[in-house]
């Protein structure tokens, strides 16, 4: 690993929303937060890019859909991590359980992991 992915190690990398309703709750963000949003092709449907008014894409709003089915309705971030398989080894030995994964989502491996108190995060690589 060079040392500017080590760096990024443990930092936020990304946030999304994935919901059964996205096209409405997409809708709803849009008009209460100012955002605009762009479809993202998935193939039989769009998910969103969420973009700020001058067209910084910051989050995405998903389908809850497909593979994507057994991800909770909830803003998710995803912190990376040197080694999905490892951390994730380590949240169930801690007390954690898995919710989703370890899985490929594109180019990355990724895993949502439920920490004891009941909180959701993504984890990637």
């Amino acid at each position: 690993m060079s040392e500017k992915n080590k760096s990024s190690i443990g930092t936020i990398a990304w946030r999304d929303l994935t919901v059964e309703n996205a096209e409405e709750i997409k809708d709803f963000y849009c008009k209460v937060v100012g955002w605009k949003a762009s479809p993202h092709d998935m193939g039989d449907y769009h998910d969103f890019d969420i973009k700020t008014p001058e067209g910084d894409t910051v989050t995405g709003i998903c389908h809850a859909k497909e593979s994507n089915a057994n991800i909770p309705a909830q803003w998710l971030m995803y912190v990376k991590v040197e080694s999905v398989k490892k951390s994730a080894e380590v949240c169930v030995e801690n007390g954690g359980k898995i919710i989703d994964g370890p899985r490929q989502m594109g180019q990355m491996l990724f895993c949502i992991i439920q920490d004891p108190a009941g909180a959701v995060l993504a984890i990637h690589e």
